[in-house]
């Protein structure tokens, strides 16, 4: 393994395919961003015969997206995902695909664990046709914030990593940029879910593959570091004795440049005043 690397890939692949047999139970995040991609999709006047997607654990998606005539290759950085589907194995920032292979490059869930992000962003660019259109989702900056309250407080005094590092919205949309999109956009969700015990957030998280890949293992947590951390994510629960964490979800937009695309128009080329526009709706 490349030590330089912030994941570890054979880790990775291990936790998406201990996910992947009961990945059902567990599916809530993935099945949220997966509708909200495909409703983004169809406000697209655009037909799109042939699509990538990034992130295969989401076979209902995959399914839907064939029904409306696309012709789907899946990939995923897990065998058993990958296998499930009928699509690739590989990393993101590893993709084997022909560049202007596919007009539509869906990404589920998956591009906040992967160790050359600025890398994978720029392949799915060159893997899109002329105007093809890339839409991604992911769990950004923000998240998973009394989880990692509970882990510092766990740790004591001998602070480890425990969490990935987040990207936020901002952050998404200069990458988009890097890459070479045209029209990029980045925007993002709140999704709040309630929990009743941390362990039950750790099962959820262990259950979509969602466990730390870091490649800097953290040790286990002792008896007193679990109880601490039990403790202080008990302490942040509301009156009804659950707690709220929050997930911050990233979306990102991105076309393939195209002569065809509309231009920002140059700056000081307006002929009204942004004053005259306004007037002009009253």
């Amino acid at each position: 393994m490349d030590t330089a690397e912030l994941f570890d890939r054979r880790r990775r692949r291990q936790r998406r395919d201990r996910a992947a047999a009961r990945f059902a139970d567990h599916d809530f995040l993935v099945r949220r961003v997966g509708d909200e991609l495909l409703d983004r999709l169809a406000l697209v006047k655009h037909s799109f015969a042939r699509a990538l997607v990034i992130g295969a654990a989401d076979t209902e998606l995959i399914a839907r997206l064939r029904a409306t005539g696309t012709a789907v290759v899946a990939a995923d950085a897990g065998f058993a995902f990958a296998r499930a589907a009928g699509g690739v194995q590989c990393d993101e920032d590893r993709l084997p695909f022909a560049d202007a292979s596919v007009d539509l490059v869906l990404s589920v869930g998956v591009l906040d664990s992967v160790n050359d992000l600025p890398g994978a962003l720029a392949l799915i660019r060159r893997i899109l046709r002329p105007d093809g259109l890339f839409l991604g989702a992911f769990i950004g900056a923000g998240s998973l914030a009394r989880l990692r309250l509970a882990m510092f407080e766990g740790d004591g005094d001998h602070v480890a990593a425990r969490i990935h590092p987040q990207i936020d919205v901002g952050g998404a949309g200069d990458l988009l940029m890097r890459a070479g999109f045209a029209l990029p956009v980045a925007d993002g969700e709140r999704l709040t879910v309630r929990y009743g015990a941390l362990i039950r957030l750790a099962a959820d998280l262990r259950g979509m593959g969602a466990t730390s890949v870091l490649a800097d293992t953290a040790p286990p947590l002792g008896r007193a570091q679990l109880a601490r951390a039990l403790a202080s994510f008990a302490e942040q629960a509301d009156a009804d004795g659950r707690t709220p964490e929050v997930f911050d979800l990233v979306y990102l937009t991105g076309w393939a440049p195209d002569p065809s695309q509309p231009k920002p128009a140059r700056r000081g080329s307006a002929t009204a005043s942004l004053a005259e526009a306004l007037k002009a709706k009253h």
